[in-house]
Parts: structure tokens; C-alpha cells; sequence
């Protein structure tokens, strides 16, 4: 497993990071993930796996909600900063708010990203891109697997 240090986008704050099998923090009882989350969620949320290009439930998703951590359920990405990047994955401009998501720095795959996690529960969520050019008001990708997140329709919010 690829050992990660912290960067973020420039506009956004780092904290101190571990490996991919991220532990975090709890006054509560320790969850076991394997017993919470299928074998393909555990994979992608906890192990820092990928889920392939064009097959997550997401991916073209247009309903109104918030997307929440698929492990936690925090509220991450409302809709509205959804946007179709033709990418393969669920791509947004911004999360709800800087402190839902923390920064790693990832090596891995013989490139320079920095990876999104869940600041709740230290999920995997994906990673983000800046500067390639897409016209959104921040000129970011969060690149976000379908299968780390829920959406919470307004339906269902009211």
C-alpha cells in the first residue's frame, strides 16, 4: 500500500494523514467496515480502491439531493455543483463546505493527485483535478466513485 502525505488544492486547508487503511478517530465504538459495507464498497471507501469508468449508479445522475458518504452519511456534494464531465465518474465542482473532506496527497498510478476523503469517517471518496478547464466557477474535478456515495433526493429530504 502507497504511504500518502498531505497537499490539498490551494484553496483548501491539509491535515496530517496515514495510509490508505485510514483509522480515524472516535469517542464511540469502533466500527468494523467489513461488516458494515459489500465487498465492493469496503474495497473502493476503505482500501482506496477504484470502481471502473461508466459503470457507477451516479455517473449520469441528474435528480436534486445532497450525496452523502455512502459509509457515514455525512452530506458531501450537493447537487448543484454536480456537472457533466464525460469523465466516467461523478464529477463536482466543490463539496458542501472545505471541512466535509480532507486532502491527500497520492502518488500512486505513477502520477501526482491529491485524493478526497471523507472528513467524517476518512472514507475514500476519489480525487480532485484543477486547471483543466471545464467552466466551473472553481476550475476543479472532484472525480467522486458513485459507490462511496448516496444521494438523498429532495424528495426523500422533505
Amino acid at each position: 500500500m502507497t504511504q500518502n502525505t498531505n497537499t490539498a488544492p490551494q484553496s483548501a486547508g491539509a491535515e496530517s494523514a496515514g495510509s490508505n487503511s485510514a483509522a480515524t478517530e472516535s469517542t464511540g465504538p469502533e466500527i468494523r467496515w467489513q461488516d458494515v459495507l459489500s465487498p465492493e464498497e469496503f474495497a473502493v471507501l476503505r482500501q482506496g480502491a477504484t470502481e471502473r469508468p461508466f459503470t457507477g449508479e451516479y455517473n449520469d445522475e441528474t435528480a436534486v439531493g445532497m450525496y452523502q458518504c455512502r459509509a457515514c452519511g455525512a452530506d458531501l456534494f450537493p447537487s448543484e455543483t454536480k456537472f457533466a464531465s464525460h469523465c466516467g465518474w461523478p464529477s463536482f465542482y466543490a463539496p458542501l463546505a472545505e471541512d466535509r473532506v480532507r486532502y491527500i496527497r497520492d502518488s500512486s498510478m505513477g502520477m501526482e493527485r491529491i485524493e478526497v476523503r471523507c472528513a467524517n469517517c476518512d472514507s475514500h471518496m476519489g480525487h480532485v483535478f484543477e486547471g483543466e478547464g471545464y467552466g466551473t466557477p472553481t476550475d476543479q474535478r472532484y472525480c467522486i466513485n458513485s459507490i462511496s456515495l448516496k444521494l438523498n433526493t429532495a424528495d426523500a429530504q422533505g
